[in-house]
């Protein structure tokens, strides 16, 4: 190969990289690390607190649960947000981000239905739950040990659902059925003792 070309090859790689660094999404703070601003907070306030930058989210005495709510509505959208938890019970901590409409949701820790670890995986509510396709199979290899941040970063885009981990792709899945634009919502599973916490909220409508 002739060094020109050489050279060519390398200046076109180079271009093709900034041009896919260029059209990233620009994500932008959904959490303020201060308050509940962007939220319905109104049946919200008793069970999530921001303190430190932290978004924190228990459930109260009554275990009755409760989901915080995003105040608009989105459809193509990228989030990417820090979290962590700790199980205090045998039953561990069962939550995750709900979206679209009719709803699917990003599970985050163990699984009601199922009562194992269900963590970066869709659940769909139908038959199955969670469909084999829409599993984040490898997600324990990728997540750091429970009660450390890991990374989560869902997009939305038509019919397609993808969730990266600490920057790994963990699953990809297509459902057309889940297509309606809705508010996002960080769930407090009912009848769980649990307590989860998020940081660095940020999302970009696609």
């Amino acid at each position: 190969m002739h060094y020109p070309t050489r050279i060519l090859i390398v200046f076109l790689a180079l271009a093709t990289a900034l041009s896919s660094f260029a059209a990233e999404v620009q994500l932008k703070p959904l959490f303020n690390g201060r308050d509940l601003t962007h939220f319905k907070a109104a049946n919200s306030a008793a069970f999530r607190r921001a303190e430190n930058g932290v978004l924190i989210g228990e459930n109260n005495a009554a275990l009755t649960g409760n989901y915080l709510w995003t105040e608009k509505s989105y459809g193509d959208f990228v989030i990417e947000f820090e979290v962590r938890w700790i199980a205090t019970t045998a039953r561990g901590v069962d939550t995750g981000l709900e979206m679209r409409s009719p709803k699917i949701q990003l599970q985050l820790g163990i699984s009601g239905s199922l009562r194992v670890d269900m963590s970066g995986s869709f659940y769909t509510g139908g038959k199955p739950a969670y469909p084999a396709a829409g599993q984040a199979k490898e997600a324990k290899k990728i997540m750091q040990p429970e009660g450390a941040w890991n990374t989560f970063r869902i997009q939305a885009k038509g019919p397609t659902f993808t969730c990266w981990i600490n920057g790994l792709k963990a699953l990809e899945y297509t459902d057309a059925k889940f297509s309606g634009r809705a508010p996002l919502g960080f769930q407090i599973h009912p009848g769980v003792v649990m307590k989860c916490e998020y940081r660095n909220i940020r999302l970009a409508e696609l």
